[in-house]
């Protein structure tokens, strides 16, 4: 498989930060678009693909999110011009016919067994929330994912009487780069890892 320069892995992942402050500049449909059909080929378990997306792209759409928001979080979400609500539908294996079709009994798996179904959901939820971050800085975007909201209010507001639930927001547009505070420092390899 043919490795990626060096400037994609800047823009990646070592200069990737997460950004509070954005531009006033907005963010297409056609390029949100371009994030999901970029993010979608990520893998998961038996190609389960639990993520479902919000994507709040007007004022009122954010009203509806404000009682959910931390203290901290409100200002730059209200000002970013777009705030995504990554969730995950517990019921995902009702699409495995589609998704899935080299294996007939998947869909048993899951719906035999909510913990599995669960446990399933929310990792490869979770995993594909990170493709989708990695996806939209591929395009472009600059992301503020956050955790700091209240998920009870969020899945009574946007999700009430479906399977969906939320995992956690990502804000994006363009970050305004003055405002980034110094970058924090990481984990060195023998920190994090051990080699068995």
């Amino acid at each position: 498989m043919p490795q990626l320069n060096d400037e994609a892995h800047h823009i990646l992942f070592r200069t990737a930060r997460t950004h509070n402050v954005w531009l006033n500049k907005p963010v297409s449909d056609h390029l949100l678009h371009q994030v999901y059909d970029l993010m979608k080929w990520g893998p998961t378990s038996a190609n389960s693909s639990p993520a479902r997306i919000l994507f709040l792209r007007t004022p009122e759409a954010k009203e509806r999110l404000r009682p959910a928001l931390s203290p901290n979080n409100l200002d730059k979400t209200m000002k970013a011009p777009v705030t995504a609500i990554l969730a995950y539908d517990l019921r995902f294996f009702e699409k495995l016919p589609k998704l899935f079709p080299n294996n007939p009994a998947a869909r048993e798996w899951f719906s035999n067994s909510p913990q599995l179904a669960e446990t399933t959901a929310f990792r490869n939820g979770t995993l594909q929330g990170a493709y989708f971050i990695i996806a939209a800085r591929a395009l472009g975007l600059d992301c503020g994912p956050m955790s700091g909201f209240d998920n009870s209010k969020v899945d009574a507001e946007f999700f009430a009487g479906t399977t969906v639930k939320s995992n956690f927001l990502c804000n994006l547009g363009y970050g305004d780069a003055s405002e980034l505070f110094p970058r924090n420092p990481r984990l060195e390899f023998d920190e994090a890892c051990q080699l068995l």
